[in-house]
């Protein structure tokens, strides 16, 4: 991937985090279902610094998860 296209795609996950962090905050959920998406998306943030196209695809996926009303299980 070329350093624009990279720059592009960092900028993009940053926003989706962003926004993400955002819906899981306002949830009406059990706490321990925020602390579970909290922890994917402490997940999708290390994958970040790895390998930015995993986490696009991992951070994609839990978007379609919490569109979809799809939470994991709390502790």
């Amino acid at each position: 991937m070329d350093r624009d296209g990279q720059l592009e795609l960092y900028g993009s996950v940053a926003a989706k985090l962003k926004e993400a962090h955002a819906r899981v905050r306002a949830l009406q959920v059990p706490e321990g279902v925020k602390m579970a998406l909290s922890r994917k998306l402490l997940i999708v943030t290390a994958a970040a610094k790895h390998d930015l196209p995993d986490a696009a695809r991992r951070l994609d996926r839990l978007m379609k998860d919490l569109d979809e009303g799809r939470f994991p299980q709390g502790d």
